[in-house]
């Protein structure tokens, strides 16, 4: 991998390779607190969540040449409840070969930049510490720790923190 990233709208041809590096994070790290591989077809309703317009976006980084999946980023519902609309959940996710080349960046922006008209106030974000690269990309978007949760979730058998990031839009 050494070709330049583009970053395009997430496309339903994209669901198999989605799932795939979800799962990595899901089998490999505590940066997800799902803790069983999902299929594709299980992941249906998370990708149709996400359009091409509105609040909730799916952004996908592929390597210019081969099309190989990079990263993805997101922005989705914080909570179910209608008052918090205006409020979204962002993510990013970068294949394992992917990490330290600006991916997450490309990802981000185009997000952003997408979000950028819509009836959106805040972001926030959820890292799992110790993440330092997580944080340091929050942190490069305007993202500012307002929040700790202690040992809040159990995986790997042990508890893990999440802190939580919030950028105003």
């Amino acid at each position: 991998m050494g070709q330049e990233a583009q970053v395009r709208t997430g496309v339903e041809e994209d669901l198999t390779g989605l799932t795939d590096l979800y799962n990595h994070y899901v089998c490999e790290t505590p940066y997800t607190f799902d803790t069983v591989p999902f299929t594709p077809e299980e992941r249906r309703d998370w990708f149709a969540a996400h359009s091409p317009r509105g609040p909730h976006r799916l952004m996908v980084a592929e390597e210019a040449g081969t099309g190989a999946l990079l990263g993805y980023a997101t922005s989705g519902r914080l909570r179910p409840k209608p008052a918090y609309l205006g409020s979204v959940e962002c993510t990013v996710y970068l294949a394992p070969g992917a990490t330290g080349r600006g991916v997450g960046g490309k990802l981000y922006r185009a997000l952003f930049d997408a979000l950028a008209d819509e009836d959106v106030h805040r972001a926030y974000a959820a890292v799992v510490p110790p993440n330092d690269p997580s944080v340091r990309l929050h942190r490069r978007f305007g993202f500012e720790q307002v929040g700790l949760f202690r040992e809040v979730g159990r995986k790997f058998g042990r508890y893990w923190d999440v802190a939580w990031f919030e950028k105003r839009l």
